[in-house]
C-alpha cells in the first residue's frame, strides 16, 4: 500500500514557498506563536524532512496538528501524517510514536490505533515506546476508560512488554475517571514486581486525591511519597496548590521547605504565593513576589500575566493592569480572552481611551484567527474601531 496515494494540497503547495530558508529552531519558534493553521502547516513542511531526531520533530508536529485541529481541519491532519509514512524513517519505532502521539493531540484515536496496528506492515518493531504512544494517545483523546482495556488486550496481541511509564500512564487513566484508589491498587501491584514507580505517577495520584477533598489519603501518600524518594518541586506544586486559598505564610513556608530539600521553587510555586497574595486583596505583596521572579532565578509565565491582569482589574486597578499587559506582550504570554475583555472594558469606562485602542490593536495581531469575530463585537461595543493610530502604541504591539 502506498500512504503518499493521500492527497496532500497543502504540503505540495507549501514546499515551494520561501519559509524554506528557515532553520529548524526558527520554525519551532514561528510556530510557537503561529495560530493561523495554514501558516502553521507551511512552516512546519519547509522544514519536517530536516529533523534530526523523532524528539525535534513531534514538538513541531504536536504544534502544527494543534493548529489544524483548533480549526476542525481534520482531514489535513491525515494527509500530513499519513504522506510520513513513506519516509524512510518509518521503521524506526520513536519516528512512527511521533505520529500516533500526533493523532492523539487532534483526538483521532481510531487513526492513531490503526497506525500502530500497521507497524508490522510497515516493518516497524513494537516495545514499550510505541505502545505508550498509544496510551497516550488514547488518554488525549479522552478515551480513559479504554486504557485498561488495551492495557489487557495489547500485550496479550503483540507480546509487547508495560515498563513504568505504561504503569504511569493506566494509573493516570484512573485518576482522569476519578478512581485514585485503582491507580493506588496498580503503584502496589507492579512495585511488587519490581517495576520503579515515578513521581509522576505519585504525583498524578496526589493531585486526583487532593481535588477530591481526601487530605488524609494524599498526606498518606506523601509520606510513603517522601520514604521512596519520589518528591520534586512537581510534587510540592501540587501540596502548594491546594493551600494556595489560605495564608500566604503557609505557602512561604513550603517554598522554604522546597529549598531546604535540595528543590528549586519555579515559577508555578510563586505563581500560587502571588495568587494568595491576591485573593486576600494584598495586592503590594503579590506585586512583590512577580517583580522578584528573575531574582529567584524564575520567568513569568501566562498564568503569572494572566492572574495579575485579572485581580488588578478586578481591584479597578485598570492602568496597572495596562501595564502589567504590555509587559506581556513583549513576552509573547498574553492574557486569555476573558481577562482582557474585564481590563479594556475598564479601561473604557475609567476614560482610558488611548491606552484601550492600544490594546485593540495589540489584541488584533496577536489573537488567534478564531477568537477574532468574538473580539471584534468587543471593539464595536467599544467604539474603538477608528482608525487614528497612535504610533507609540503600535511599536508596543509589534513585539
Amino acid at each position: 500500500m502506498s500512504y503518499s496515494s493521500v492527497p496532500i494540497r497543502h504540503i505540495r503547495r507549501l514546499y515551494s514557498t520561501t519559509s524554506s530558508a528557515i532553520s529548524v529552531s526558527q520554525a519551532k519558534s514561528k510556530l510557537r506563536y503561529e495560530h493561523d493553521p495554514d501558516k502553521a502547516l507551511e512552516i512546519y513542511s519547509s522544514v519536517s524532512k530536516h529533523y534530526s531526531s523523532p524528539l525535534s520533530s513531534r514538538y513541531a508536529q504536536d504544534l502544527t496538528v494543534r493548529r489544524l485541529a483548533k480549526s476542525h481541519r481534520f482531514s489535513d491532519i491525515e494527509n500530513l501524517i499519513e504522506s510520513q509514512k513513506n519516509d524512510p524513517k518509518i521503521t524506526q519505532e520513536p519516528f512512527l510514536s511521533t505520529l500516533i502521539r500526533s493523532y492523539g493531540r487532534a483526538s483521532m484515536f481510531d487513526q492513531a490505533l490503526r497506525t500502530y496496528d500497521q507497524m508490522d506492515q510497515l516493518g516497524t518493531p513494537r516495545s514499550a515506546i510505541s505502545f505508550n504512544a498509544l496510551l497516550s494517545a488514547c488518554i488525549n483523546s479522552k478515551l480513559c476508560d479504554k486504557v485498561p482495556v488495551l492495557f489487557d488486550e495489547i500485550p496479550n496481541k503483540y507480546g509487547v512488554v508495560p515498563d513504568e511509564v505504561s504503569y504511569g500512564i493506566l494509573a493516570k487513566s484512573f485518576c482522569q475517571v476519578g478512581t485514585p484508589e485503582k491507580a493506588l491498587e496498580i503503584v502496589k501491584e507492579v512495585e511488587q514486581k519490581g517495576v520503579k514507580i515515578t513521581a509522576i505517577t505519585y504525583t498524578t495520584i496526589l493531585e486526583t486525591l487532593y481535588k477530591q477533598g481526601k487530605s488524609e489519603e494524599a498526606e498518606n501518600l506523601w509520606n510513603l511519597m517522601s520514604k521512596e524518594e519520589c518528591i520534586d518541586a512537581a510534587a510540592y506544586n501540587v501540596k502548594i496548590m491546594f493551600e494556595h486559598g489560605g495564608k500566604p505564610e503557609t505557602i512561604k513556608a513550603l517554598i522554604e521547605e522546597m529549598s531546604n530539600a535540595g528543590l528549586k521553587p519555579d515559577t508555578i510555586s510563586y505563581n500560587y504565593l502571588m495568587t494568595c497574595y491576591l485573593e486576600l486583596g494584598m495586592v503590594y505583596e503579590a506585586q512583590k513576589v512577580y517583580e522578584g521572579l528573575e531574582e529567584n532565578g524564575c520567568k513569568p509565565n501566562a498564568a503569572t500575566f494572566r492572574t495579575l491582569v485579572f485581580y488588578l482589574s478586578k481591584n479597578g486597578d485598570f492602568e496597572k493592569g495596562y501595564k502589567i499587559f504590555k509587559e506581556s506582550v513583549k513576552m509573547h504570554k498574553i492574557p486569555d480572552f476573558n481577562t482582557m475583555k474585564h481590563l479594556v472594558e475598564g479601561l473604557v469606562n475609567k476614560k482610558k481611551i488611548k491606552e484601550a485602542k492600544g490594546l485593540n490593536r495589540t489584541i488584533k495581531k496577536k489573537f488567534p484567527p478564531n477568537m477574532l469575530n468574538a473580539w471584534r463585537k468587543i471593539e464595536e461595543n467599544l467604539k474603538l474601531t477608528s482608525n487614528d493610530a497612535d504610533p507609540n502604541e503600535d511599536q508596543e504591539a509589534a513585539f
